[in-house]
C-alpha cells in the first residue's frame, strides 16, 4: 500500500487547465504542461490498495491500476511504466482521451472523491517517455505468418503491436493519408497532440509494423484478393456510419457531419490547409449532440472565433450526482463539464430539431427546435415550444451507426453482421469467414477508447492461435461483454 492514511489526509487534486483566454488562441492541450508532477506522488498516495480492486473491473483492459500507483507514490517509474504496459499499449492515449470507467469504480469513490487514476496513468507515461524507457520491442524470431490490419485507429495499432511482437508480419491498411484514425483525425489536437500518435508509430515501425496509407479495402483493393494475400486478416475500421438528422433543410449548404467538419481542423494542424474549408470564424455554430464529439465541435469552433456556439441535447440534462439506478461501481452517466463547455457557449437540454431555414442562395441561417419530454416512456412534443435560433454552421453529432457498408468491404469478404448492424464474430473474436477476425468498433459498434484497445489485444490472441495453434497473448475481454459499452 503506498499511503496507508493518503486516502484520508489528502484531498483530490487533478491537473490544472491553462487559462480560457490563453488556449483558445491555440491547439495546444489544454493542460498546464507539469502541472501533476509536483502533486502526483501524494495522488497516487490516495490508492487505498483494496483487497478486491473494483478499479479492475471497471477496466477492460484490466490495468493493474494500484500496482503502478505505489511506485508512482515511490517515485519509481521505470518500474510503475512496466506495470502500465503490461496491461496497455498507449497509455498516453487512454490517459488523456478514456472517460475513466475505472475511476467510477474506485472503492474511495463509494464516499469520497475517486484516486485521479488516470492523471497518475499520463504522467507515468510522459515521465517514461522523458527518460528513453519506452523502446521498440521487435519479436526474437518471426513466424512466417503474414497479417493485414485492416484500420489505424486505436484497435487497429492494438491489433498490429501485439501480433508483430508475436513474431508476425503486419501490414496496417488505413484509408487516410495519415496513420492514426480517429486518433488522428477525430480527436482534436487540443485534446491530444499528434506527435503522441506519431511517436507511437515510429515505435511499431522500428519493431517491425508496416503502414499502408491512402488505401481502402473494398475499393482500392478486393477484400477477398486480400485475404488470399494474408493469412489472416483483422477488421479494425471503426464504426464510421454517422447518424443523420432527415428534417426539411439538411440538404443546405453549412449543414455537416462531425466528421467531415473535425477532420479538417486537424489537417490544418498537419499544415494540409492555412484555413479549414469548413470553419465556424465569425459564425453562429450549433452543435447538435451532447456527447464527446459534440464537446469537440465546441472546442473546435471557439479555437476557429465562432460569433456564438449552442449545443443542443435531446435527452433531459443529467444530474450533478450518480443516479439511484445506476449504483457504483458502474460507469454512471452525470453531468459533465468538459473543457470546451468551459470555455463558453451554451447547452440547451430536452430539445428536438424540427427543420433548417436557409437564405436564398441556399445557406443555412436559423434552426427551428422544440422542446421534448417523456410521455408513457416516448418523448413527445411541448405544444407552444417551437423557436428558432442562429445557425450559420450546424455540426451533427449524434453517434454512428454501424461500419461503412458503401465500400464494398462487407460484401467482398462476405461478412455476416449481428443483429445491430455489426460485424458478427465469435468468443475468438473470428468471423464466418475462415481467417478474418474483427476487432473494436466494427465489431462491438461506437464505444470507447479503452475497449478499443482491449478488444484489439483480445482479437490479436485469436489470431495468434489461429495462426500457431496456441498464444500466449493476453485476453483482456470477451467481444460478448458490452457492460460499458458507450
Amino acid at each position: 500500500m503506498a499511503d496507508p492514511k493518503g486516502f484520508l489526509s489528502t484531498e483530490r487534486e487533478v491537473a490544472k487547465s491553462r487559462p480560457v483566454e490563453e488556449r483558445v488562441r491555440d491547439w495546444n492541450e489544454v493542460y498546464v504542461p507539469g502541472s501533476l508532477l509536483p502533486i502526483i506522488s501524494k495522488q497516487a498516495g490516495r490508492c487505498m490498495d483494496c483487497g478486491v480492486p473494483f478499479c479492475h473491473n471497471g477496466c477492460p483492459l484490466g490495468n493493474l491500476i494500484p500496482e503502478w500507483n505505489d511506485y508512482a507514490y515511490r517515485g519509481d517509474w521505470t518500474a510503475a511504466s512496466e506495470r502500465l504496459h503490461a496491461t496497455n499499449n498507449f497509455p498516453e492515449f487512454t490517459g488523456r482521451l478514456c472517460p475513466a470507467p475505472c475511476e467510477s469504480a474506485c472503492v474511495l469513490g463509494i464516499n469520497r472523491p475517486a484516486v485521479t487514476i488516470k492523471n497518475v496513468e499520463v504522467t507515468i507515461i510522459d515521465k517514461a517517455w522523458e527518460a528513453g524507457a519506452v523502446t521498440p520491442q521487435p519479436p526474437q524470431r518471426l513466424s512466417g505468418k503474414t497479417v493485414a490490419v485492416i484500420g489505424s485507429g486505436p484497435s487497429g495499432l492494438a491489433a498490429a503491436q501485439q501480433l508483430t511482437r508475436a513474431g508476425h508480419t503486419v501490414a496496417v491498411y488505413e484509408r487516410a493519408d495519415r496513420i492514426g484514425g480517429l486518433l488522428r483525425y477525430g480527436i482534436p489536437e487540443f485534446k491530444m497532440e499528434k506527435r503522441h500518435v506519431n511517436r507511437r508509430i515510429e515505435q511499431m515501425r522500428a519493431e517491425g509494423t508496416k503502414f499502408r496509407t491512402g488505401v481502402e479495402v473494398g475499393r482500392d483493393i478486393d477484400a477477398a484478393a486480400l485475404r488470399r494475400r494474408y493469412d489472416a486478416v483483422v477488421i479494425a475500421a471503426g464504426a464510421t456510419t454517422a447518424r443523420d438528422l432527415p428534417v426539411p433543410g439538411r440538404e443546405l449548404n453549412g449543414v455537416h457531419q462531425a466528421m467531415e467538419y473535425l477532420p479538417l481542423a486537424n489537417k490544418v494542424q498537419e499544415g494540409d490547409f492555412i484555413t479549414s474549408p469548413i470553419s465556424a470564424e465569425g459564425k453562429h455554430v450549433v452543435v447538435i449532440g451532447g456527447g464527446d464529439t459534440g464537446a469537440d465541435c465546441v472546442g473546435t469552433a471557439h479555437r476557429q472565433g465562432a460569433a456564438s456556439v449552442t449545443q443542443l441535447e435531446i435527452m433531459p440534462r443529467p444530474s450533478d450526482s450518480r443516479p439511484e439506478h445506476q449504483p457504483w461501481p458502474t460507469m454512471p452517466m452525470t453531468y459533465k463539464v468538459t473543457s470546451a463547455h468551459e470555455e463558453g457557449g451554451e447547452r440547451i437540454y430536452s430539445v428536438s430539431t424540427t427543420h433548417f431555414e436557409g437564405d436564398e442562395d441556399g445557406n443555412v441561417q436559423w434552426l427551428h427546435l422544440v422542446e421534448v419530454e417523456f410521455v408513457d416512456g416516448k418523448l413527445e412534443q411541448k405544444p407552444g415550444t417551437e423557436r428558432r435560433i442562429p445557425a450559420q454552421l450546424v455540426t451533427l453529432a449524434m453517434g454512428f451507426t454501424g461500419t461503412d457498408r458503401e465500400n464494398g468491404l462487407v460484401e467482398q469478404f462476405g461478412l455476416e453482421l449481428d443483429t445491430r448492424g455489426n460485424i458478427a464474430r465469435n468468443a475468438e473474436y473470428a468471423t464466418n469467414v475462415d481467417g478474418v477476425f474483427v476487432a473494436g468498433d466494427a465489431g462491438r459498434g461506437q464505444s470507447l477508447i479503452v475497449w478499443a484497445i482491449a478488444e484489439g489485444r483480445a482479437a490479436a490472441r485469436g489470431v495468434d492461435r489461429y495462426l500457431t495453434g496456441q498464444s500466449t497473448l493476453p485476453y483482456p475481454v470477451r467481444p460478448t461483454d458490452r457492460a460499458l459499452a458507450a
